[in-house]
């Protein structure tokens, strides 16, 4: 059984850590020094580094973690991975020995074009593609390719446990009270994150069922999403694209 813990790092991103009690494999460490000090206090050997993107505030770190350790890298097939020792593509399998885990890959593009996730053993590292309460900025893909994207994810088991990137969970549940106010599950939510970050703690990971209920990004079939985003936009938006095209322009201005 992994434990997993955030390692918060810059302003506002985590750095997951998972490990058996020895062994520890990290997702995203953009910087070194809060994952060496982690290693340190655990008592633990880093076996492996598993990156979702190429930005720089995921991979900051590779470089200084390998000077210590020699462990793999792993990353997506189709971007430039400092130090990666082995390319991913949707349905590869990743499996580690120490400590011991089995996830499959999945290609999520859109806020990069290369984007990749790790899922397996009910847990999703999902880097910047979906936050809790949110999902991750177009940087490079097209609203179709993020859209495909986070149907993807929608559709894996509502138990599974999303680890995103980034503490972005009070911003996106406000804007997204501004989309759906009406959403009993998302104002319990907002009022739960507020307590949780009022108390110093982390709102992640979330799971697929609860984004499902109340992430406007997941949401561009239902009713009062895609009638809120044709009010933004001030006309009628007729597929499930146009929504959520629209409803994360609504958000980059929000």
């Amino acid at each position: 059984m992994l434990s997993i813990l955030p390692i918060p790092a810059f302003r506002d991103n985590y750095i997951w850590l998972a490990h058996d009690g020895q062994d520890a494999f990290v997702v995203d460490p953009g910087d070194a020094a809060p994952v060496q000090a982690h290693l340190a206090e655990l008592g633990l050997r880093l076996s492996a580094i598993l990156i979702t993107h190429h930005h720089p505030d995921h991979v900051g770190g590779i470089s200084t973690l390998l000077a210590k350790w020699a462990c793999p890298v792993y990353g997506p097939a189709s971007e430039d991975i400092p130090g990666r020792s082995h390319a991913l593509r949707e349905g590869d399998t990743l499996e580690l020995s120490a400590p011991a885990a089995r996830m499959r890959i999945l290609e999520l593009p859109g806020h990069t074009l290369g984007h990749i996730a790790y899922v397996g053993e009910g847990h999703a590292f999902v880097g910047d593609t979906l936050f809790a309460g949110g999902c991750g900025r177009l940087f490079e893909g097209t609203p179709a390719q993020m859209l495909d994207s986070l149907d993807k994810l929608s559709e894996l088991p509502a138990a599974t446990r999303v680890y995103c990137a980034h503490e972005y969970t009070l911003a996106n549940l406000r804007f997204a009270l501004a989309v759906e106010g009406d959403n009993p599950a998302l104002a319990a939510r907002l009022q739960h994150a507020t307590r949780l970050r009022e108390q110093g703690l982390p709102t992640v990971p979330s799971t697929i069922g609860e984004e499902i209920t109340t992430n406007p990004f997941l949401r561009s079939r239902v009713q009062s999403v895609a009638a809120a985003a044709s009010r933004h936009a001030q006309g009628n938006l007729s597929t499930p694209e146009a929504v959520f095209a629209e409803v994360r322009r609504w958000k980059d201005g929000f």
